[in-house]
């Protein structure tokens, strides 16, 4: 314990080195470490998560001490211990308070009132699905109110009034009033009028309405104009007319624009939207399914500075304006997953162009079921060393060949998603080619095995050239933090307890791999110590044993997953309260040797657990959300 005794300066130092998990672990040795920790470095954009409780207002009275943190507090109600709580917040945080969300709430206007004249420090508010707040449309109608929630929130930058079922245009008008440097305005969800004039080509409705109306949200968009830079109007019933003027609004700049769910929006909509609006850096479309490849070349010819770009459950999107979208040279982020007509041809076409191109670092191909290996061969080589997650989820007709590919050419991938791809085997993952397998990719599409074939197994002698080679193994992804290889049935115990070796993987599911046992289980859990997430559901050969070896070796685990596993008995619930103190979720569902009478014992031992699905669980049908 020497090191209690060096300088504060060199215990913090060595601090940054650690995971915040583990630093916070580390705090909890002595008072110098844990004084270390709270050095300004460690406690920047800190927010406290926590359900309404009777230990909340000794929580609330100890952060008094910090500079400045943010609260999430759930399930608040109309009580007096939640009236309490909050007039806690306001005495001890005030000031130092930069962010206020309370998730699950349903508290009245008075105890509200009562807190943000207190919060002159706060820079952004959640009020995200309070409709108890607005059901009776005299929020903030008095004056003296008004102008005291005013002074508090005049540096107020993100609002977020998504889910709000009775937001009128009178209360979006007196709370927006009090919020004149909004840079972040949230209304996805809401029941807002979009009701336009054809003949007069302008908004119709008055600010009586009793829902939001177009009009209003225009006059807000106007006069904060110069601030205002990302807005979020998802899942909302906009119209192609509605977000044109918005679109036109003058002096209106925005940076990030989230649009996902809006269906009636048309390809016309979206021109027009790039063109008056072509500073955007950041712009979702997912879900807005009558869109098709117009919007991706207008997209591409007039947003130069597109970063992430979100075009998922489009389906009448095809490959065509994809190789013009791999010009934009600043894009990082793609997502195309469920556009079921890609193929990808025309990003392997846009990404061999040797004019400047895309840098993408996240590529989500999701449900794309037409991608074969020919293209992930060349995308890998294309993207190469820039590429850090990589969703390949349910594309079917992948094989091993793919894997290989990136093993060698993604050498920076820190989240891999291979689940459902059932064509992969222990072959792929070791980095080896099968006996009687091309390995070389072809000009032509490359053959897929059916489904229900089985690779030849990998033998001992095998493994020895394995184990003597450089291959391209998974092995090469020494960095991965999220691997998730689910429903690849075709993998067995061979290839996860030699190639799952990476220490600094946090997110791990092997659901449904039915070949796999205890073996693999323990094997990962030596040699993969930092996961906090594991799925083993549908896994029938993982047992209590395996449990009782892995599970000492997984301090970290906050999530565990195992739901139809029937070697799993209430031993294993044992196991996890003597060595899963960290665990928050847990699914035992369908696990018939479990027993509810075990699971309340479990509750009552952890105390950081959250949820516990127990579905079917001896007979009962419920889920434990504490």
């Amino acid at each position: 314990m020497e090191g209690q005794h060096l300088p504060t300066e060199i215990i913090s130092y060595i601090l940054g080195y650690l995971h915040v998990t583990d630093r916070r672990e580390a705090s909890l040795v002595c008072k110098s470490w844990y004084e270390a920790s709270q050095e300004h470095q460690f406690q920047k954009n800190v927010t406290f998560k926590f359900p309404l409780s009777t230990s909340s207002l000794d929580f609330i009275r100890a952060l008094a001490r910090r500079p400045c943190c943010g609260l999430i507090i759930s399930h608040l109600d109309g009580s007096s211990l939640s009236r309490q709580v909050l007039v806690e917040v306001g005495v001890h945080l005030g000031p130092h308070l930069e962010s206020l969300a309370l998730p699950g709430s349903s508290i009245t206007e008075s105890s509200l009132l009562g807190l943000l004249p207190h919060l002159t420090g706060l820079q952004k508010l959640d009020l995200q699905g309070l409709d108890s707040l607005f059901m009776s449309g005299a929020f903030l109608s008095r004056e003296e109110h008004r102008q005291q929630v005013q002074h508090a929130l005049r540096n107020l930058q993100e609002l977020d009034l998504s889910d709000l079922r009775y937001l009128s245009d009178l209360s979006f008008n007196r709370l927006t009033s009090c919020t004149p440097k909004l840079c972040q305005l949230s209304l996805a969800g809401c029941h807002i009028a979009f009701e336009f004039d054809p003949y007069r080509g302008c908004p119709v409705g008055s600010g009586s309405s009793a829902l939001v109306s177009l009009r209003n949200i225009l006059s807000l968009l106007q006069k904060q104009a110069s601030t205002l830079r990302r807005l979020d109007l998802s899942r909302t019933s906009i119209t192609p007319e509605s977000l044109r003027s918005i679109a036109q609004v003058p002096g209106l700049c925005l940076e990030e624009l989230s649009l996902h769910g809006c269906k009636e929006l048309t390809d016309y909509s979206m021109e027009i939207l790039c063109k008056q609006q072509n500073a955007l850096k950041t712009l979702d479309l997912s879900a807005c399914t009558e869109l098709t490849s117009r919007t991706v070349l207008a997209v591409a010819t007039e947003l130069k500075d597109l970063q992430l770009l979100t075009l998922s459950q489009d389906w009448k999107i095809t490959d065509k304006g994809l190789a013009e979208l791999m010009a934009l040279h600043c894009l990082r982020a793609l997502d195309l997953s469920e556009c079921l007509h890609v193929i990808g041809v025309d990003l392997v076409k846009g990404l061999s162009s040797p004019q400047p191109r895309a840098q993408l670092e996240t590529l989500s191909l999701r449900n794309c079921t037409y991608i074969r290996d020919a293209v992930i061969y060349s995308l890998t080589q294309l993207l190469g060393s820039n590429l850090k997650k990589l969703d390949l989820t349910s594309c079917v007709y992948l094989t091993d060949l793919s894997v290989r590919a990136i093993a060698t050419y993604l050498p920076a991938l820190v989240v891999l998603r291979l689940g459902w791809c059932k064509e992969i085997s222990d072959w792929g993952l070791l980095g080896m080619v099968e006996p009687t397998k091309d390995c070389e990719p072809r000009d032509k599409e490359p053959p897929s095995l059916p489904f229900q074939e089985k690779p030849r197994l990998v033998t001992d002698e095998d493994l020895g050239t394995f184990k003597e080679q450089e291959g391209a193994s998974l092995l090469a992804l020494r960095g991965l933090q999220e691997l998730d290889l689910s429903a690849c049935s075709k993998l067995t115990d061979t290839s996860i307890t030699q190639v799952l070796r990476f220490p600094e993987l946090r997110h791990l599911s092997l659901s449904m791999l039915p070949e796999i046992s205890d073996e693999s289980l323990v094997s990962v859990a030596y040699h993969c110590c930092s996961l906090t997430s594991l799925a083993l559901s549908h896994c029938p050969q993982i047992s209590d044993q395996g449990m009782a070896r892995a599970l000492p070796l997984l301090r970290r685990l906050q999530h565990l997953y195992l739901a139809c596993c029937d070697a799993i008995t209430n031993e294993t619930l044992s196991i996890i309260s003597l060595h899963c103190d960290r665990l928050r979720t847990l699914d035992v569902s369908m696990c018939k040797d479990i027993t509810v009478h075990q699971v309340d014992h479990l509750q009552s031992r952890l105390p950081f657990l959250e949820k516990v699905q127990c579905r079917f669980v001896n007979g009962a049908d419920f889920t434990i959300i504490l």
